[in-house]
């Protein structure tokens, strides 16, 4: 039996780099200070990294948090614009590419049609690369790290990344060696589009902190990426997530894929204005954009248009129960370009039809949402494929929500006095008072973790007085508030740890 190869000196130093990197990507901006608890390092070793790291350009100061005596401590954060990454996707209707820092800011972006029956590898493979070379012109110089591919179909794991796409004719093609060739010396990774829209939201969009979760992609066609226990399920031969072909009707009408009665059929875009055609529609549809045409199908106020949009947010809610009774999780994403239209519309309806056909329990401990990070989150999650390479390992995820100290602040309820601004220029605490008894932790940490809430929409505020300890003495202050899906986090971290969580919240909609 071959011994395990002893760790070296140099496998120490990366594997601190690799954990700074990961805290300063996904919670950062933060000071020294804080990266201590939170990757469990040395000082001597957040320093020795930090400053390397510095040194190269991949972090950067980003303010200064004053304190009420001592030094100011410095803001470091993973530098945005150190290098940028390729995100595609390939879609029914489009290929597009995107230029993105490493935050997922969008530098240049190319975009070509795809005509009705013409996918084949070749032409597929053309528009990448042109798209690629395009907006590598507006790089500026700054090194590319890579390029991601998001595909419709089943995307075999390995570095061919064989592809079969029945939509599209194709069967076994090698997409991923076939781009290399193409692209070198760029590295190229290639996914289920699905999968990588499914990364973003998780990263940086309405899945972000679930451990459990479908984030459900529709458009042209219908899949979806599973989410157990913190990590992309692919099931034993990386097809795991094509709910579009699960069957709502047996017999029923003839899929893209050859079977019948998959949802796909009956919810994808291209299936809901084959479905108004054959019911008589008459309002004028454009043929050459899917897009356009479901957009005018949604809004149309003609009977035909109604009767298939309401059957259409039906079949939607049932597929989605489908996933809640088979899955139980807390939070299903709905995305895609059609799902986000059909969303911004009927979301109330889509969300009564999945109570109606669900279990009650699993439906009503699970938040139905749609997708924050628009339609072309599926070239931002390929562009992830990049960055999580960058970062050092491939199973990155933000931590679950608030720590347990941070939540700790939030359950208490107390009032908080005013932190000053939140764009990490320069944060001041005006009293420490509050805060001390809130949280205990140091008042550096929780003035970041307040402005990080309030600038990303987990915390409001209001002005008010609150009275000095000991004192009658009023002073002015600002009440940070939760909305209920942050107290809800916060009052199960605080069972745990003691802290009580039932201070009245000021009543807010839900986080979108």
């Amino acid at each position: 039996m071959e011994r395990p190869r002893q760790k070296t000196t140099r496998d120490l130093k990366r594997s601190n780099r690799i954990r700074l990197l990961h805290t300063l990507y996904f919670d950062g901006p933060l000071t020294r200070r804080d990266l201590a608890p939170d990757t469990g390092l040395s000082t001597a070793s957040i320093s020795n990294a930090t400053s390397e790291l510095l040194a190269e350009g991949v972090l950067r100061e980003a303010g200064k948090l004053e304190s009420d005596g001592g030094r100011p401590q410095i803001l470091l954060e993973v530098d945005p614009g150190h290098a940028y990454v390729v995100g595609v996707d390939v879609g029914e209707t489009h290929v597009r590419v995107e230029l993105l820092d490493l935050k997922l800011g969008e530098q240049a972006s190319a975009q070509y049609a795809l005509e009705p029956g013409r996918h084949d590898p070749a032409t597929v493979i053309e528009h990448i690369v042109s798209g690629v070379r395009a907006v590598l012109d507006s790089s500026d110089r700054t090194p590319v790290l890579g390029v991601g591919v998001g595909m419709p179909g089943i995307v075999e794991y390995g570095p061919d990344a064989v592809v079969h796409a029945k939509t599209f004719g194709w069967d076994e093609v090698p997409l991923g060696r076939m781009l290399a060739e193409r692209l070198a010396p760029l590295p190229v990774h290639v996914d289920n589009g699905a999968m990588t829209m499914g990364q973003a939201e998780l990263w940086f969009g309405a899945g972000r902190g679930a451990d459990n979760a479908v984030i459900a992609l529709v458009g042209s066609g219908v899949g979806s990426c599973i989410v157990a226990d913190g990590r992309l399920y692919r099931g034993s031969a990386s097809s795991a997530g094509e709910w579009g072909h699960t069957t709502v009707e047996v017999a029923g009408r003839r899929c893209r894929c050859g079977c019948r009665g998959c949802l796909e059929a009956y919810v994808g875009a291209e299936g809901v204005l084959e479905r108004y055609l054959a019911a008589g529609g008459a309002v004028e549809l454009p043929e050459a954009d899917e897009e356009s045409a479901l957009e005018r199908l949604l809004d149309s106020d003609s009977e035909t248009a109604r009767a298939v949009v309401e059957e259409t947010v039906e079949y939607l809610g049932a597929g989605l129960a489908d996933l809640l009774n088979l899955f139980n999780p807390e939070l299903i994403v709905v995305s895609g370009w059609a799902g986000l239209m059909l969303a911004h519309r009927r979301m109330d309806d889509i969300v009564a039809s999945a109570g109606a056909y669900s279990l009650r329990q699993p439906f009503q401990t699970a938040r139905i949402v749609p997708g924050r990070l628009g339609p072309d989150a599926v070239a931002k999650g390929a562009a992830t494929l990049v960055i999580e390479r960058f970062l050092g390992r491939a199973d990155l995820r933000p931590r679950r929500g608030l720590g347990q100290a941070d939540s700790r602040m939030i359950s208490s309820g107390s009032k908080i006095t005013e932190a000053g601004s939140s764009d990490g220029s320069s944060i001041r605490s005006s009293s420490r008072r509050t805060i001390s008894a809130a949280m205990p932790s140091s008042g550096c940490r929780t003035v970041v973790i307040v402005g990080r809430l309030v600038h990303d929409g987990a915390l409001s505020s209001k002005p008010t007085t609150a009275t000095s300890p000991g004192t009658s003495r009023p002073w002015s202050t600002s009440a940070w508030t939760a909305p209920w899906a942050i107290r809800s986090l916060a009052a199960k971290t605080a069972s745990i740890s003691g802290w009580s969580a039932s201070r009245p919240f000021m009543a807010r909609s839900p986080l979108p």
